[in-house]
């Protein structure tokens, strides 16, 4: 889970997003320094901690991962303010490393594969249109829930009627320096244990 602070952009504000919502739906109320923000459903999409840098140690500029011990700070400042939401957040790994099982052709469209691809805890399907995808390779996977470097969130979505759950990724698209220009995922050596964390 990705949390954010610019405070030359925007300001002194940690920003954690939750859900994406209407920015023109959206209502919140502000407890202290913190800002909790509700979609038109009254389910809570985001928090804006504002002062964050009189509360918080750890704050870097640009885009972070929310680690346990962040939490416990977050969640700290929560019970100082009496407010009692649930922070039980989505901590696991978004990118990792996939080792693809099987690649099978999409029964609806010649340039897309779907494969089913171990990311250690479980196995995903993944509809991929990359050329040089092959089963029996290490790859980038992004899995539901990951926010990729251009912004993109990735979520289940079906491709030609057939489900995906998660994206193979290209150097390009992890925003990796002198990433090569041709299309294609990003095959890794097998020197990479499937399931782990990979870094962006």
């Amino acid at each position: 889970m990705d949390i954010f602070y610019n405070v030359d952009g925007i300001g002194d504000v940690l920003i954690i997003p939750l859900k994406e919502g209407d920015r023109y739906q959206i209502q919140h109320d502000r407890i202290g320094d913190i800002v909790r923000i509700k979609n038109e459903h009254n389910e809570v999409i985001g928090y804006n901690i504002f002062q964050a840098s009189e509360h918080f140690s750890f704050l870097q500029v640009g885009k972070m991962t929310l680690t346990e011990d962040m939490l416990r700070k977050i969640q700290k400042l929560f019970t100082t303010h009496q407010l009692n939401d649930d922070l039980d957040f989505d901590l696991s790994a978004k990118f990792v490393v996939g080792y693809v099982q099987e690649k099978k052709q999409h029964e609806n469209a010649d340039k897309l594969s779907v494969c089913q691809v171990d990311v250690g805890e479980e196995v995903l399907q993944i509809v991929c249109g990359a050329p040089n995808v092959e089963a029996g390779q290490h790859v980038v996977v992004a899995k539901v829930g990951a926010t990729m470097p251009s912004g993109l969130k990735i979520k289940p979505t079906e491709l030609r009627g057939v489900p995906s759950h998660g994206m193979i990724c290209s150097q390009k698209e992890l925003g990796l320096p002198n990433a090569p220009k041709e299309k294609g995922i990003y095959v890794l050596n097998n020197s990479y244990e499937v399931g782990s964390a990979f870094n962006i």
